[in-house]
This record gives structure tokens, sequence and C-alpha cells, in this order.
């Protein structure tokens, strides 16, 4: 009722995002247990400006009375269940939890499809509250639906169902343990209490406190990185500049991060947050005039990191080394970091456009393609950022990256280490989407096919089938006829190549060197032999054996990837 009346708010210190449902349904359960499900911690509202309130309908008041410290993804989930009302999830849209309940056994389960046709669940527990039933009211209706469906109910069955329903109903009188914050104390203080709390128990990343302290000195900030990545979602409806893109749907933590590097030339975010909380870092203290010092600087880093013409010219690197959408991106810390680098190019060196995007697009490829950001990614970027420090003109920013990156793509790596980490069966690997950037950077068209594989990622083309699908070259069903049963052996990275869809289906499961007979018939000699080398396939790989071929294979897709690398310099 306070919740739904307004009277209790949501500062902006906290996490914006609600539970999964599974977590929701878990809380129920406990709850129906009677089991401790923690306390809430309460701030008396001192007019503090920045709150939220819950759910998205209009609330009675204005200005809550209490503003919700800790526990607001307990308070927020029970309210979305027991009033019935959506809430804006972790994608900014808005949705309902819907939580299904069988009385037989007093089971809670996030409700599908499947538990909607069972006459053994009530699909969602909302109604239980919001039909303005009551207790009494919902158990005979429930049994007799249940007995239309399944047939006449025991006398015990009856009592076990109606006994379990009004434990479910009563959840609305749950007894919780409530705190309160006096008004007196500061919104630094609260912002304190909140990240101490949250220390000890979910453990927040470093950019949640660091949001935190953006909610209590710079609203603004704030907003505007939820608002970016709010809008990130969706296209644009008319013409206006947006930060829609197909390669990715960033945080405000992740955007966060992005400004940190390229602000305070800083990976680690810990000393960070002390810093933006007036820390001299000399002397031990903290200071006012050191805190709006440092703030200033992160809002003018910001500035340029939600620049929507950075934005895009960042993107335009990406999708010119060859990556197309999200599809081929399986490092996102890669993805910010080499945003955070391109903008120290761009605005604090002014190195010119035309060779800072080959740079930074180069980057991203050896970033992802080597792992560089996988491992302890503060450490790795904290290092890379120290080189950076005292640079003053582009060139020196520019021989700097080729340093690190020829230190990275040795000879060795890709005569040696690369066609090793080919010999690979995972479908999102860093060296497969390498491999996809490197021929569409070669122009090279799809086996089999006049049309190019750039064309065909291309993620504007919307159909309901993937224009580009993975083609076993070996077929499943044949290796397992032939006595290859090990899953990983058949889904080698090698054994597949880019294939649009229809000729996939064609070929199914037949012999290579069949459908290879019948691929010869149809397509010009020259032509085949051409898209059989543009896709690394040896001379007659469709009659050699299993393994050998893989080993052959891994080798020259390293080449390709090679090669697409080298057309980048």
């Amino acid at each position: 009722t306070f919740v739904e009346m307004g009277d209790i708010g949501l500062p902006d210190i906290q996490r914006p995002f609600v539970w999964p449902a599974t977590k929701v349904r878990d809380l129920l359960d406990s709850m129906y247990r009677g089991f401790p499900i923690g306390y809430l911690l309460f701030w008396k509202n001192a007019n503090v400006n920045g709150m939220k309130q819950i759910g998205t309908k209009e609330k009675g008041h204005k200005v809550p009375a209490l503003l919700i410290v800790d526990g607001q993804q307990r308070l927020t989930s029970l309210y979305a269940v027991f009033q019935g009302q959506p809430i804006i999830g972790e994608n900014y849209q808005s949705s309902k939890i819907e939580i299904a309940f069988r009385p037989r056994d007093g089971k809670f389960e996030v409700s599908d499809a499947a538990i909607k046709k069972d006459a053994e669940f009530i699909s969602d527990i909302s109604l239980i509250w919001t039909s303005g039933k009551s207790s009494r009211k919902l158990v005979n209706d429930f049994i007799d639906k249940l007995e239309e469906a399944k047939g006449e109910l025991s006398h015990d069955d009856q009592e076990i169902i109606g006994h379990n329903l009004d434990r479910l109903f009563d959840l609305k009188n749950f007894p919780f343990t409530a705190l309160e914050i006096v008004p007196t104390v500061s919104e630094e203080e609260v912002a304190d209490i909140f990240v101490r709390i949250n220390s000890q128990g979910v453990k927040l990343n470093q950019a949640d406190f660091i949001l935190t302290l953006l909610s209590v000195f710079w609203e603004e900030g704030r907003k505007e990185l939820e608002s970016f990545c709010r809008h990130s979602y969706e296209p644009p409806k008319s013409n206006t500049p947006s930060p829609f893109n197909y390669f990715i749907k960033p945080s405000p933590d992740q955007l966060l991060r992005v400004s940190i590097a390229f602000g305070f030339l800083r990976g680690r975010l810990k000393s960070v947050y002390q810093i933006l909380r007036g820390k001299d870092v000399e002397t031990d203290t903290y200071s006012p005039e050191k805190r709006d010092e440092q703030f200033t600087i992160l809002k003018e880093a910001q500035a340029e990191v939600l620049n929507l013409t950075n934005w895009h010219q960042f993107l335009s690197c990406l999708a010119g080394a060859g990556f197309r959408s999200s599809g081929m991106i399986s490092s996102e810390m890669a993805l910010l970091y080499s945003y955070a680098f391109y903008l120290i190019g761009r605005v604090q060196l002014k190195v010119p456009e035309h060779v800072l995007s080959k740079l930074i697009g180069r980057w991203f490829f050896v970033s992802q393609l080597s792992g560089r950001y996988t491992g302890s990614p503060e450490t790795i970027m904290d290092s890379d950022l120290n080189r950076l420090k005292g640079l003053t003109t582009p060139e020196e920013f520019v021989a700097t990256l080729e340093q690190i990156m020829k230190s990275s793509l040795t000879d060795d790596y890709w005569t040696v280490t690369l066609p090793n980490e080919l010999a690979s069966s995972a479908s999102r690997s860093p060296v497969l989407f390498a491999y996809y950037a490197a021929v569409s950077l070669l122009d090279a068209p799809a086996l089999f096919s006049h049309k190019k594989v750039r064309d065909l990622l291309d993620p504007a083309i919307q159909s309901k089938k993937r224009m580009l699908e993975r083609h076993h070259l070996f077929p499943r069903a044949w290796l397992e006829r032939s006595g290859v049963m090990d899953m990983k052996l058949i889904n080698q990275l090698a054994n597949f190549a880019p294939l649009e869809w229809p000729d996939n289906i064609e070929i199914s499961d037949e012999c290579p060197s069949d459908y290879m007979k019948m691929m010869r018939d149809r397509i010009k000699p020259d032509v085949l032999a051409a898209q059989e080398k543009a896709h690394g396939l040896p001379e007659g790989w469709d009659t050699m054996p299993y393994e050998e071929f893989l080993t052959e294979r891994q080798k020259r897709m390293a080449d390709i990837i090679r090669h697409g690398y080298e057309v980048l310099t």
C-alpha cells in the first residue's frame, strides 16, 4: 500500500533493474515456508532529489516519505507480483513478472506456456491479490476448475489445496523487519551505508559504487548514462541521431568504465571510487574541493563518451575491420576498451580520423583475437593506459599501439598458436569471429555462392532463417556412420564453412565427395577452386582422411585470418 500510494520511493543510488523471475520465485517460496528474507532499510526523506517511484503507474504522493536504501530488489519484485504491475526490466522494457503456484504441493514456478495449460497450476498468482475475491471464493473456484479438468478430488486433496491457497493468500501479511535512517543523515553518508551493506552481501562491482556517487553528486550524469543505454536498444522512430547500433547494448556501468579509462587513464575502478569521493592520495584525506575537481574531469569525459558522433565513428571502425554485429563480438570488454583508446586518440591526441579509424579497427581485431582483456582486464588495461601517459603527439600514440599489437601477434602466434586455437569446437570462439571478419575483408563469397559473406552477415537484413549458416563440411551423420562419435571432433571449427541456408539444407548428410560432385556440375571449375581457396580448403579435401583434413584446414584458416589482418595494415 505504501508503495502503491508513493509513500515509499527508490532513491537513485540503487541499481535500476529488478531480479530475474527465477529469483522472485525463490523469494516467494522462502516467504511461503516462513524462512527469513532479510530486513529493509529506509531513509526518511529529507527532500532528496533523484528518487524513483517503483512500478510504472502514477502515484498518489509525488514525494515519498521513505526512500529504500537496502532491499530494493525484494520490494520492487514483491510489489510487481502482489499488485500485478509491470516493472522496467534490464532491457528497459516494461514487463510483468508471472509466478505460478501449484496448490496440491505448494510449488512455485516461473510461468510458461505449458504451465498456463496445466489445470494444476495458478499460472499467475498476482490474480490472488488483484481479483478482489475472498480466499474462500478463490479456493472454491480453483477446486471447481481442477475437478472439471482432472475429475473429482478427494476430501483430503481438497483440504490440502485449501490450506496451501490460504497460506499463499496470507503472504500479503508477511512480517518484514524494517530499519530507518533519520533524515539528518547526509546523502553521502547514506551512499556509504549502501555501499558497505552491499559489499558485505550481494557483491557489487566497483562500477556500482561509482554509480552510487553519481546519484548523490551528479544525478543528471547518471540519468544521461541510463538514457543513452535505454535508447541503444531500439532503432529510432525517425531519422534523429540515436545510440542504437548492432554491436552492443551497453549498460551504464560499461559506459562508466569507458569514461574512467578515457578521463583518468585508469583501468582499475577501485581507486577511482576513492578519488571521486575527494581523496587526496598524498595526504590520505578527503575534501569537497578535491571531489568537485575530480567530478569535473568525469563530466568532461562522459560528454565525449556519450557524444553520438564519437560513438558511431568508433563503431564504424569495427565495421571497417570486418565485424558486422554483436554476433561477432566475443569480448564486450575489448570493444569498450577500444572505444576508450579511440577517444584518447581522437580527443586528446588529435590523431587524424583516417589514421585512427584503421588503427582502432586493428586494435579491436587484435584485442579480441588474442583475448587481451579476458583474464585480468583491469590489470591489462591499466598497463596499456600507463604506456599512454606522457604522450603528446599523434605519432607517439600510433607508434605505442602499433608496438603493443606487434608484440601480441608474432610470427609464432600466426604459425603455431593460432592454428592450435582453431583446434576448438567453441561456437563463440574469438578465432572463429576473426575468421569471419577476415573473409569479409578479403571480399570472399559464401562457399558455393556468388553472394559475399560480408553482405550475408549484414544485421540489417531480417529474415525468418539466417542468411548465412555454419555448414559441416564433413556432415555429422556421415561422420558418425564412419565411426567418428566425439562431438568435440565433429564440431571442430575447421569442419565448418559459411553457406547460404538453402545449400546447407540441400547438402544434408551426404558424403563430402558425393555432394562435391553435384557442386562441380553446378559451378564452373575456376570459380569453385577460387571459393575453396578463399575458405582454406586444401585441394582434394573431400576425399582426405577427416583428421588430416582438420589439421590442414586449421593452418589455412590461420593464414586467412592473418591475410585479413594485413589488409587492415
